[in-house]
């Protein structure tokens, strides 16, 4: 089975600490969701600052964590996370919450640092992006900037810091993965930016997650930053080339052109890619200046095992083993998109706030209720939304040409959603599961939008789907869009309660015909697959 985990760890070492308290920021999102539970199979007490705690709720190891609610930024918060840790990892950045994104992320970096001090943190540690050697700090694209200045800012905060700086990083569900990824499957001939000859050292996932654990362990006199990388040096070109190779697809044919700027090409990326403009914009803009380590230092204190750091073939076939089978346990959208709705809940009882427009469907369903949530929990993504899919396509794709998320996030899982998933240009804000699934609209839209969808089965009762979707509107445009698309609800909504019934009525029969044919042939039926697209299985997802 495909393994991206951080094994291998050198154990008693120089990093090879006793039992620490680890404050973790950003464990909600890519590399924090994965750092936590390997620093709790290290024997580390965790602790996790997140602005919504429900975002945790249902990953594997939220009960083995203390959470703590509050923000970065927010220094009563970060105080009181602060209080009593050893050791903590600043995992958060603002980038794309506007243009001030860089004063953002100066002023959380400052908090952070002086509350580490005052708290008497003995270590922090902060993953960076990897500069170019020789490129004055003014040339660096914004993001890679900043990400300079938050770890320069943590160095002199007082408090002896490990600053972490890595280029590419390769994993099932990175952002880089997935764009490379992507940009290699669909386009066997394609036209190229310039900075696909950039020489790049990526790092497979897993060596980041060994090396931010095993810094947890660094003496109290090491405060620096360290270059992080793989074995070998690319250029994106080669990467393609090899990705190709090990995903066993032609060779692809990539004519480079000196016409596609960094904000030409992120949209390129954002057009061919799930992975938005907006976040493909920073890592294009980063892949404009050769990024390779300019030192191995960090071998002296956290040294890799046999194997290790993984080469480039190796980190793709673990990450593709992991997109096969289902495993990507986070995605670079497991992080909110930054400016989507987080107002108040529209079923909270002290809900208020103006006008609250509702679409509400019901249905009884003659089916059981396991088999019409199988269905719910499996919408989205590859599933389809069971109705009118020109409609769904058209607003995915304006959604991107506003800027949006647009449908192409998909799921992180075929089977199985949790709160915090993205799904499609969706974000999973309740699931009770078997009974209710509450979507928040992240799409471009003149107001906050929900979707929820609901199982009731009262004994002795009717099966019914309960589906709803509330809109409250910005202003006299919020009001104008919601009457502009009402026309198209009974089609939009009204087919989507329909073919979610018949969908389950559909895929009980299955169940039945399969449990029968099982019994009269004697043998066992084989297990349920929940991957439903409107009622029909599906083939496993294409590497």
């Amino acid at each position: 089975m495909g393994d991206e985990r951080a094994t291998g760890r050198s154990g008693k070492g120089p990093a090879g600490p006793a039992a620490s308290t680890c404050l973790v920021t950003g464990a909600s999102g890519y590399i924090g969701g994965r750092l936590v539970p390997e620093l709790l199979d290290a024997g580390h007490r965790v602790r996790c600052l997140v602005r919504t705690p429900s975002k945790l709720r249902d990953h594997p190891w939220a009960d083995r964590v203390e959470i703590v609610r509050g923000d970065v930024t927010d220094a009563g918060s970060v105080a009181r996370a602060m209080a009593g840790a050893d050791v903590a990892y600043y995992l958060v950045h603002a980038l794309g919450t506007g243009g001030d994104f860089e004063r953002t992320d100066r002023a959380a970096a400052r908090v952070f640092g002086e509350q580490a001090r005052r708290a008497g943190v003995r270590r922090l540690v902060y993953l960076g992006g990897l500069t170019p050697a020789g490129v004055p700090e003014s040339h660096l694209s914004p993001h890679l900037r900043s990400r300079t200045e938050v770890g320069r800012i943590l160095l002199g905060s007082g408090v002896p810091t490990a600053v972490l700086r890595a280029a590419v990083i390769i994993g099932s569900g990175s952002a880089s993965f997935e764009m490379l990824r992507y940009l290699t499957e669909r386009l066997p001939v394609m036209v190229t930016p310039r900075w696909v000859s950039t020489r790049i050292q990526p790092i497979a996932v897993r060596d980041v997650l060994r090396v931010l654990v095993g810094c947890a362990g660094l003496p109290p006199d090491v405060n620096r930053a360290f270059d992080v990388g793989g074995p070998e040096v690319l250029t994106y070109l080669d990467m393609m080339h090899r990705y190709a190779a090990v995903a066993r697809l032609p060779r692809r044919l990539i004519l480079p052109v000196p016409v596609l700027t960094p904000g030409l090409s992120s949209h390129w990326v954002g057009l061919v890619t799930p992975v938005p403009a907006s976040i493909a914009r920073p890592l294009t803009e980063s892949l404009r200046h050769e990024v390779v380590c300019r030192d191995r230092d960090i071998e002296q204190y956290v040294p890799s095992p046999p194997g290790h750091p993984l080469g480039f073939d190796r980190a793709v076939t673990l990450a593709l083993q992991r997109v096969r089978e289902a495993q990507v346990t986070t995605r670079w959208s497991s992080a909110s998109v930054p400016g989507a709705p987080s107002g108040p809940l529209p079923t909270d009882p002290d809900w208020a706030g103006g006008s609250l427009y509702t679409d509400h469907r019901e249905l009884e369903a003659d089916v059981a209720p396991d088999a019409l949530w199988q269905v719910v929990e499996g919408i989205g993504g590859e599933n389809g939304w069971y109705s009118f899919p020109l409609a769904w396509a058209v607003r995915g794709r304006l959604d991107r040409l506003a800027g949006g998320v647009g449908l192409r996030r998909g799921r992180r899982d075929a089977r199985r959603l949790r709160a915090g998933d993205c799904l499609d240009f969706w974000r999973v804000e309740e699931i009770q599961r078997g009974r209710l699934l509450r979507l928040r609209a992240e799409m471009r839209l003149p107001g906050l939008a929900w979707l929820e969808m609901r199982v009731d089965s009262d004994a002795g009762g009717p099966v019914r789907y309960r589906q709803r979707a509330h809109f409250h509107p910005h202003g006299l445009l919020g009001h104008l869009y919601w009457w502009g698309v009402s026309p198209f609800h009974a089609v939009v909504f009204g087919g989507m309660a329909r073919n979610i019934v018949r969908a389950a009525i559909r895929l009980q029969e299955e169940r039945t015909a399969a449990r029968e044919s099982g019994t009269a042939s004697g043998t066992a039926s084989p297990p349920e697959d929940s991957a439903v697209r409107t009622g029909r299985r599906e083939p496993p997802e294409r590497s």
